[in-house]
């Protein structure tokens, strides 16, 4: 099981902790070992494969999509924006949903409401990712929410992304967001369950694409 390089720091640290607890007092050894579980199971990262049709754009993030919708940016003007909300058990680790150049980026401190909170988007914590594509321009937005304690990112202007790469994580749970251009329509549905660099979760209208 591949592990997002992210929590490597906190899995090491865990699993010395309770390799001393052993060796301390078994029940201490045994409650490290079973937060080393966790943090195996949190930061699972597994291998994705997109769909083969490489115009479809795929979804950023695990988890279950909350809202679908007319949205506008500066970086890429009317736009639609797909929400997807991540539980604790969802793997966190983010995908860029097509191929194409980091343009934009912008860290926005602010509130940790519950990422189902209607102003969580614009009051939040966050963090903008802008890419170009050959298909128009993309937004990237990893929400802080209630139990988030880090939004981490990897990537800096200039990065060219794959479809599907990882990019970056959020810890304990959140939103994403994606801005995908306006005449993209939507593959997925609210309440829909999605899968990061996996699911498509939207095409074109002048291309025929099923659902």
């Amino acid at each position: 099981m591949k592990l997002a390089r992210d929590g490597l720091t906190a899995i090491a640290a865990c699993a010395f902790m309770a390799a001393g607890g052993v060796l301390i007092a078994l029940p201490l050894g045994l409650f490290f070992l079973a937060v080393l579980l966790l943090l195996l199971w949190f930061y699972r990262d597994p291998d994705r494969m997109p769909p083969e049709d490489e115009s479809l754009w795929v979804s950023p993030a695990d988890g279950r999509v909350m809202e679908i919708g007319p949205a506008e940016h500066p970086f890429t003007g009317p736009a639609l924006c797909i929400g997807i909300f991540m539980s604790p058990l969802d793997v966190h680790v983010n995908r860029s949903p097509a191929g194409g150049t980091i343009e934009f980026l912008d860290y926005v401190p602010g509130k940790r409401l519950a990422a189902y909170h209607p102003k969580a988007s614009m009051e939040n914590e966050r963090f903008y990712v802008g890419m170009e594509t050959a298909r128009g321009k993309t937004l990237l937005v990893q929400i802080a929410g209630l139990l988030a304690r880090r939004i981490a990112s990897r990537v800096k202007r200039g990065d060219v992304l794959t479809r599907g790469q990882r990019y970056g994580m959020i810890k304990l749970g959140s939103k994403v967001e994606v801005y995908l251009p306006a005449s993209v329509r939507p593959l997925v549905s609210v309440g829909d369950r999605v899968r990061a660099g996996e699911t498509p979760i939207g095409g074109h209208f002048d291309e025929a694409y099923s659902s």
